[in-house]
């Protein structure tokens, strides 16, 4: 395993993908300092990237606000052309992306070129949309005038993306942005700068002017204070934890930008006793092993109604005995390691203090042989409400499983939880899926599917998981104003 990301990355037919220099103002930056970018499941360094300085970070604001004007002006046909042309290259570069992608997040490589062709739609989806950003006339209650709204780009915006999704998660923010006439500058998380940084450079080739998209980076404390404090900067988005969330929207606050935030996910599966448990099997392993666990709409507390609650968890244990465990370069992998130690060592905790609680353990291996960020898949059965998987989203390959007696018992115990991204309910009763998709406090609910996101759809979640959407019709919206405008004395 040693090694093996280093390797591949090493053959890539597109050397100029792992040069690590930030691109600002249109030029390609070096910065006197480096930072690795690490092979979570080895440990090993396999490159370096800029780190960027705060001085940096304004003079990518500045070149921004410069290349508004210009951007804006594009017809939204034309902008979108330049938005397909970058779709097509990334799909023409999958495989080099997917590399980057598994050997810097560490997914296994079929989810790491899903995640390409997933990431390249919402440049195609936007670029339809650049065109579609209507506006509206009001009939008027005023005589001899005419009414109208209008939607106009924002200004300039930022984007601060994860490290779960390094590809994905930026475009479905800047194809937005671009779209609607907005410069962008992307701040990707420390542990994933590969992916932005070379889908930069597709951008450049694409035909994105100079300024209008950059991506900075290096420390995210200290490249957020200008994008925050800097009154030229007048949208953020960020998809991350609740916590970090918390702490931008009180910095953005200062100078009332439009902040759109996805944040930390808890998601409840409910299963009933009247569904094919085979098909429930499949969608819970859907939805709690994707991204090895660590995704915000991962099945994080899998309530199983009490009739057939025995049979379910027997069937789950099997399924995840069936998982691989390796790097993610490796092609029979299902589950790579944790990008972040301190995501494995949460995991670990959780599973300890459910064990010490009472929880019923299932493990598919005891991980030797493999590095300290690697969790094995695990079962937890007999979870109660007070353990800290009922109550903390866990971000990796554990598998909670609560029982429950009835629907009202169960649409409670799921609701009582502060964060509202996503759920996920399994009937075959018509009558309770449209009761708990109603009741449910979550922004997105599948029915009998863990499979419901994409371009079309408004990502996001109620509570503390978020505000605003991504993706849809209402996406680009995040990077718009409306303007009402009034024609008076149009009398003849």
């Amino acid at each position: 395993m040693a090694g093996l990301a280093a390797k591949q990355l090493h053959v890539l037919r597109r050397r100029d993908f792992v040069v690590g220099d930030a691109l600002i103002d249109g030029r390609w930056i070096a910065a006197a300092e480096r930072d690795a970018v690490i092979d979570p499941a080895t440990g090993e360094e396999i490159a370096e990237v800029a780190r960027c300085s705060a001085a940096d970070m304004e003079r990518a604001i500045g070149a921004a606000a410069q290349s508004f004007a210009s951007w804006r002006e594009l017809l939204p046909a034309s902008r979108g052309l330049i938005l397909r042309s970058w779709a097509s290259l990334m799909r023409e570069h999958a495989e080099e992306l997917a590399i980057l992608i598994t050997s810097e997040q560490g997914k296994p490589l079929a989810e790491a070129r899903y995640e390409v062709v997933y990431g390249a739609g919402f440049l195609d989806w936007f670029a339809a949309e650049a065109e579609r950003a209507y506006g509206e006339t009001i009939p008027s209650h005023k005589p001899a005038s005419l009414l109208q709204v209008r939607m106009q780009p924002i200004g300039v915006a930022a984007a601060i993306t994860p490290w779960n999704f390094p590809v994905a998660m930026i475009t479905r923010k800047a194809g937005a942005a671009l779209a609607a006439g907005c410069p962008i500058i992307v701040k990707p998380a420390p542990e994933t700068p590969l992916s932005a940084l070379a889908l930069a450079r597709l951008a450049e080739e694409a035909g994105v002017p100079r300024g209008v998209l950059q991506v900075v980076v290096g420390n995210s404390i200290e490249l957020s204070a200008p994008l925050l404090r800097d009154t030229r900067v007048r949208a953020l988005s960020f998809t991350g934890s609740t916590q970090v969330g918390h702490l931008l929207l009180e910095g953005a606050a200062t100078t009332v930008k439009k902040v759109s935030l996805e944040l930390g996910g808890h998601a409840p599966f409910l299963i009933f006793d009247d569904v094919d448990i085979g098909k429930a099997v499949t969608g819970a392993m859907a939805a709690k092993f994707a991204t090895s666990g660590q995704d915000c709409l991962a099945a994080n507390r899998i309530y199983v109604q009490r009739g057939i609650y025995g049979a379910f968890v027997d069937a789950l244990a099997a399924a995840m005995a069936e998982l691989k465990v390796g790097h993610g370069l490796e092609p029979t992998t299902d589950i790579g390691p944790m990008t972040k130690a301190s995501v494995a060592e949460k995991c670990r905790a959780h599973i300890a203090d459910a064990v010490t609680k009472g929880a019923r353990i299932f493990s598919t291996g005891n991980g030797e042989g493999l590095g300290p960020n690697f969790v094995v898949p695990t079962l937890l059965s007999d979870v109660t409400d007070d353990m800290l998987i009922a109550r903390e989203e866990t971000f990796g390959p554990v598998a909670a499983v609560l029982p429950f007696d009835t629907e009202r018992e169960v649409l409670a115990r799921a609701n009582a939880s502060e964060m509202g991204l996503a759920a996920y309910v399994y009937t075959d009763s018509l009558r309770r899926a449209l009761r708990l998709s109603e009741s449910i406090e979550y922004g997105m609910v599948g029915i009998n599917t863990a499979s419901f996101t994409g371009p079309p759809i408004p990502f996001g979640g109620w509570k503390q998981s978020g505000l605003g959407r991504e993706g849809s019709r209402h996406g680009i919206q995040e990077y718009m104003e409306l303007k009402y405008v009034c024609f008076g004395d149009l009398a003849a």
